[in-house]
């Protein structure tokens, strides 16, 4: 459940911090006092829109944080499929900061993601319903999807089968559709496979033959400075002229030759000249073998030369390395064997695709046959939900019509009808419900998959709108009976909802050094009682509004249900 709201420098609100609790939680106010920032921050980190024109103050960062207590385990096992974990005390906390330059960071335990992971996760813990949810209903669209969530495991894995064939029946349609050539065009691109596959195949490459090539090349055409520079070291090291080492080191081997033998200490020294008289000489013989093979070979330098210009021009077009090119000529050979045998190939692609839509076909008639049965359970619960919520003559239906092609989701239209009074015609939910009945619809909704939904949380934002008297004890009874086994959060004008909190919050905006704030607190048994008196009696709050708000308040201990 949501623990706490912790919000900062946004719109009106300096810093607050709402500690919540299990069961119903009520939040009321007077106009204008800050109802729809409460509501407005908690939008935002569900992955609203988070523009810095709501900074109270543009040289401050912005601010919302949400702490949730995860318990649930099937929450557990939806956070974990989004691989997302809460601490070692069941918390998880979501926070969305925003700076003067509009930058926002989203955060999940102290963890920067995505507004797409920071939207995913949301979902799993909290369903905010606000006003402009109500219009979803309005929606034809949103209908099916209402249905297939009552629906739950059995819809959702017949669904997925469906659009796991629907997937195979798109991909072979636009393969067909890719490969329709007329008898020209397919002699076309034949001739062409074969002449790329010809040009690739009788230049006979070889991988690795390129880099050898390059070393080979870049060798014959350095020939001269490599040639001068190998003769110069040969005559430095040489034994051809005084001034060259081996000369000069043959005669320090005399020299050394003959102090050794005045001076056996030296026999050593005399070793180590000999060695390295030998490794020059080595070095010379060994430098010579190079300079008498490498001659510029005239035709040598051409035959190379060509060879890179072909390999290079084939890379230009098939492929970047040897490799690529090599890729390209199997791949052309796939290609000309399949339009060697086009007719074999399209037919057996359309027997392919005549298999698959008889399977398609099959299972959304399975997934049609689910959902009408779904729909009779969920309509019954519905119109159940809808009478005890002050509509006495309601029917309540959805109707299906089958659709001229396959989606993702089969191949049903449905639409909810009603009817609310006695002796009209069913019509759709779309041309005839008022806000105020659009609330109670959608409030039925809500109690009826609550039931079902592992969402911990749920959010009513003018879920009072257009209703009063008996209506609203009967939507605060429905509240109360959701608030059994969610938490639920509710903003309210009406004394009867209000009356039925488990916590009671108020929403006040006072004048603090010039700067207008809002604020909320917490409310006890005394102040949730002149709170309800000011929701009856609005400015003049008398002893008889005290009295009705205390007897309003008894009835909703004793009507309660827990």
């Amino acid at each position: 459940m949501l623990l706490n709201i912790h919000v900062k420098n946004i719109a009106l609100i300096d810093e607050i911090d709402i500690n919540l609790r299990e069961g119903l939680n009520i939040l009321t106010g007077e106009t204008g006092a800050g109802k729809s920032i409460i509501i407005g921050s908690l939008g935002i980190c569900l992955g609203g829109k988070f523009s810095k024109d709501l900074l109270r103050d543009e040289s401050k960062d912005g601010l919302v944080e949400l702490m949730f207590s995860v318990e649930s385990q099937d929450v557990r096992e939806e956070l974990s499929s989004l691989e997302i974990y809460p601490d070692e005390e069941d918390v998880l906390l979501i926070s969305r900061r925003i700076n003067g330059s509009g930058k926002t960071i989203n955060r999940i335990n102290d963890n920067t993601v995505t507004i797409g992971k920071l939207k995913e996760v949301a979902a799993v813990l909290i369903d905010l319903h606000a006003q402009h949810e109500q219009q979803t209903l309005l929606k034809v669209s949103k209908h099916i999807e209402i249905l297939d969530r009552f629906g739950g495991e059995e819809v959702a894995s017949l669904k997925e089968e469906v659009s796991k064939l629907y997937a195979k029946y798109v991909d072979i349609k636009t393969r067909l559709k890719a490969d329709e050539l007329d008898e020209t065009a397919k002699n076309k691109q034949v001739d062409f496979l074969k002449y790329q596959i010809d040009e690739i195949q009788s230049a006979g490459l070889k991988p690795g033959e390129d880099d050898e090539l390059e070393s080979l090349y870049k060798k014959i055409v350095n020939s001269k400075d490599i040639m001068l520079y190998a003769d110069e070291v040969y005559q430095a090291t040489g034994y051809n002229g005084p001034s060259s080492a081996g000369d000069m080191l043959g005669h320090s081997l005399g020299i050394m030759k003959r102090a050794a033998e005045l001076d056996s200490d030296l026999n050593s020294c005399y070793e180590t000249l000999v060695d390295i008289d030998s490794m020059l000489s080595d070095f010379n013989r060994e430098l010579s073998q190079y300079m008498k093979g490498m001659e510029f070979d005239e035709e040598e330098f051409k035959t190379v030369e060509s060879r890179l210009d072909l390999i290079n021009t084939l890379k230009a077009k098939y492929g970047k390395t040897i490799g690529a090119v090599l890729n390209s000529l199997e791949a052309y050979k796939v290609e000309l064997d399949k339009l060697s045998s086009y007719e074999e190939y399209i037919e057996g692609l359309k027997k392919e695709l005549a298999t698959i839509e008889n399977d398609l076909l099959k299972s959304s008639e399975a997934l049609s046959i689910k959902r009408k049965t779904v729909a009779d359970n969920m309509c019954n619960l519905i119109k159940a939900s809808l009478c005890e919520l002050n509509f006495s003559a309601v029917e309540f239906e959805m109707r299906f019509e089958r659709m001229d092609k396959f989606s993702s989701s089969g191949y049903d239209y449905a639409e909810f009808y009603i009817c609310t009074n006695v002796g009209e015609d069913m019509r759709p939910l779309s041309q005839v419900a008022s806000g105020g009945e659009l609330s109670r619809i959608m409030l039925a909704l809500k109690s009826c998959i609550a039931n079902l939904d592992a969402t911990p949380t749920l959010v009513f934002d003018e879920i009072d709108v257009g209703i009063s008297g008996r209506t609203a004890q009967l939507v605060a009874e429905k509240l109360s009976l959701i608030a059994k086994n969610h938490q639920v959060i509710c903003i309210t004008h009406l004394p009867q909802i209000a009356a039925m909190a488990d916590a009671h919050y108020v929403i006040e905006k006072n004048v603090e050094n010039n700067k207008t704030l809002t604020s909320i607190r917490g409310l006890n048994r005394e102040e949730e009682i002149g709170e309800i008196a000011r929701l009856i009696g609005g400015a003049m709050i008398t002893e008889a509004t005290i009295a009705s708000a205390e007897e309003m308040k008894g009835l909703a201990d004793r009507t309660k249900i827990y």
